[in-house]
């Protein structure tokens, strides 16, 4: 039990930090500027690879989301 909550508390951690980095891109992109939003992007990318790499999601659903983050992202640029 005592690794188990361990192992939810850093999954917790982790799934937080994807939603703010991803939340930061979403607000980059909706101000509509091209720095923050490629800056916003490589932190959301780096976070998905780090997540997938800990296990805490799947590396399919991490390639998923980086790759329609990066279309939204292009929009922008």
């Amino acid at each position: 039990m005592r690794s188990d909550a361990t192992k939810q508390a850093r999954n917790r951690s982790v799934k937080s930090t994807i939603k703010t980095a991803e939340r930061r891109l979403n607000d980059a992109i909706k101000a509509g500027k091209k720095e923050a939003t490629q800056a916003a992007l490589n932190a959301a990318s780096s976070a998905f690879d780090k997540a997938a790499k800990l296990g805490v999601i799947h590396s399919g659903k991490a390639d998923r989301k980086k790759s329609r983050l990066a279309n939204r992202a292009n929009v922008v640029a």
